[in-house]
């Protein structure tokens, strides 16, 4: 593998996609650096936070200063696999059947409110997201590159939804949780906010939806510069063995001797993670490095990184629900029980 000691290509990159990012989103460094990483690794993201924190606007700005072609999809209880993949219409002048293909033919897809789709709707997104092509009758149609698809779901709203299969979730890179903005920027967001006599209704987040046009920061060109530089940071063996000694301790069947079973924080588990877990945290890992101006991986990082990719790949046992644990928490305790290197 060919060595880049010089991260400063790199790192001019990733400031200048914060810039023209900050024109239109406030805070929300989380949800950003989680966008940039999963666009790196070529993987995909699960958003989750209550309306009006700027999901929508993030994954638009997002696909802007790319330049790649964006669509967004609402999903709904009624919603047809048909409505996302296409479908065959009758020629009459052909006699024949052509293909019509569907919106999830794009390079950043937003999958909005995913969770409100029926599992037939799911299961052909799912087709989308791990094999890169989608089914129309009886052929296969490979997606464009890169393809990405940002999901949004609303915590607090459960009727009529559908929960997302394991195994879907375990194929997001990441999940995200979006949290409110603390309260110096929620001041900056109506300063954002349009005047009255313009007519213009505010956007996502409080930030008028007018302006100048994003530059393209993130082009082919620029994605390759930082995807060299993640592939030069290094990654100790003891930091490998890190990374999978964190995935194998979230895995209850791991457990021998007396606090096997339901004893210790393992009667709250149900499952954890897979080796698509320990994938995800290397890559994020590195991704975070990089991030931080530095070449090699440190213990941090792989800590930093675990909570939005576990987050989404444990399955919590109802003891947990009963004593008020969420994932994070679990997390948490399961690396206080590993070693760091």
């Amino acid at each position: 593998m060919e060595e880049v000691n010089d991260l400063g290509p790199a790192l001019a990159v990733l400031d200048a996609a914060r810039q023209e990012l900050a024109k239109r989103i406030v805070g929300q460094e989380e949800m950003i650096e989680g966008l940039l990483t999963a666009l790196i690794a070529g993987g995909h993201i699960l958003l989750e936070g209550v309306p009006g924190l700027a999901k929508t606007r993030a994954v638009k700005s997002l696909a802007e200063i790319t330049g790649l072609d964006f669509k967004r999809i609402q999903f709904t209880p009624d919603l047809l696999p048909a409505d996302l993949t296409g479908t065959l219409i009758w020629e009459q002048a052909a006699l024949g059947f052509s293909v019509r293909k569907g919106p999830v033919f794009a390079n950043v897809i937003l999958a909005d409110e995913i969770n409100r789709a029926p599992a037939k709707v799911q299961s052909a997104l799912l087709e989308a997201m791990e094999e890169r092509q989608v089914t129309i009758g009886e052929k296969s149609y490979p997606l464009p590159t890169p393809f990405f698809v940002l999901a949004t779901q609303n915590p607090i709203e459960h009727e009529g939804t559908y929960a997302l299969p394991e195994a879907e979730l375990d194929r997001f890179l990441l999940k995200l949780l979006i949290r409110y903005p603390a309260p110096d920027e929620e001041l900056r967001i109506l300063d954002f906010a349009p005047p009255f006599a313009s007519g213009e209704a505010p956007g996502e987040g409080g930030i008028k939806r007018s302006g100048e046009p994003l530059r393209q920061t993130l082009d082919t060109e620029a994605l390759g510069v930082l995807r060299k530089a993640v592939d030069s940071i290094f990654v100790d063996p003891e930091v490998k063995k890190y990374i999978v000694q964190v995935i194998a301790a979230s895995r209850p069947s791991r457990e021998k001797g007396g606090k096997a079973g339901r004893e210790g924080i393992y009667r709250y588990i149900a499952f954890g993670g897979s080796p698509r877990a320990s994938l995800a945290l290397y890559r994020s890992a590195r991704i975070r490095a990089l991030f931080a101006g530095r070449a090699f991986v440190s213990p941090e990082d792989v800590k930093t990184a675990a909570l939005p990719v576990l987050r989404h790949r444990l399955v919590l046992s109802y003891e947990a629900e009963a004593d008020g644990l969420d994932a994070d928490t679990v997390i948490s305790r399961i690396l206080t029980l590993v070693p760091m290197p």
